[in-house]
């Protein structure tokens, strides 16, 4: 019998796993349960069950949507190699990787549980922070599926292609701030 083996070191500059209960998750659970509390002694119990049971609904509805984003993000780094993502949207992409992260983000489909998901998924896969920052205000300015949907459907074109026009270098500039303000930061 062999004694068993040490795993390897990590890899310089890699990042360590993340905790799965961190303080930011007792934080969260313990506001939920203070609020529930809250609820219960000021509206009744009829009112906290009502509620309750309303957010297990959207959770078990959204769920599926995170777990989809994630897959997609884990994903990522066997689809398209780290060399051609650090290429394309790495610190030394300059303003053409903003670009493309900015579009990136404008063109994806999903709310939040695929589009967070996929910003941290392409940084683990060689993105900068400042193009993930890029992509992640490309999809809240600049969102192509909100724009067609909502926007042209209920205001005026000339008014929306002001606010996309005045919009437009704002990921480009946030990207590019973060890339001079945090050299060398790491997610």
């Amino acid at each position: 019998m062999t004694a068993p083996k040490t795993p390897p070191p990590p890899a310089p500059g890699a990042s360590t796993p993340r905790k799965l209960i961190d303080g930011s998750l007792i934080f969260l659970v313990a506001l939920g349960v203070a609020g529930g509390i809250a609820v219960w002694t000021t509206r009744g119990s009829e009112r906290f069950w009502e509620i309750f049971q309303h957010e297990v609904y959207f959770s078990t509805i959204l769920l599926p949507k995170i777990a989809a984003g994630v897959l997609i993000a884990s994903a990522l780094p066997f689809m398209i190699s780290r060399e051609r993502i650090t290429a394309l949207i790495g610190p030394d992409s300059g303003w053409r990787g903003l670009a493309i992260a900015m579009v990136a983000g404008a063109i994806i489909p999903g709310g939040p549980s695929v589009t967070y998901p996929l910003a941290l998924g392409l940084m683990a896969a060689g993105a900068d922070l400042g193009a993930g920052v890029a992509l992640v205000s490309g999809w809240m300015l600049l969102g192509l599926n909100r724009t067609l949907i909502w926007e042209l459907t209920f205001l005026p074109v000339d008014f929306v292609a002001l606010r996309l026009a005045l919009s437009l270098p704002i990921p480009l500039l946030l990207g590019w701030a973060v890339r001079k303000i945090w050299v060398g930061f790491k997610i």
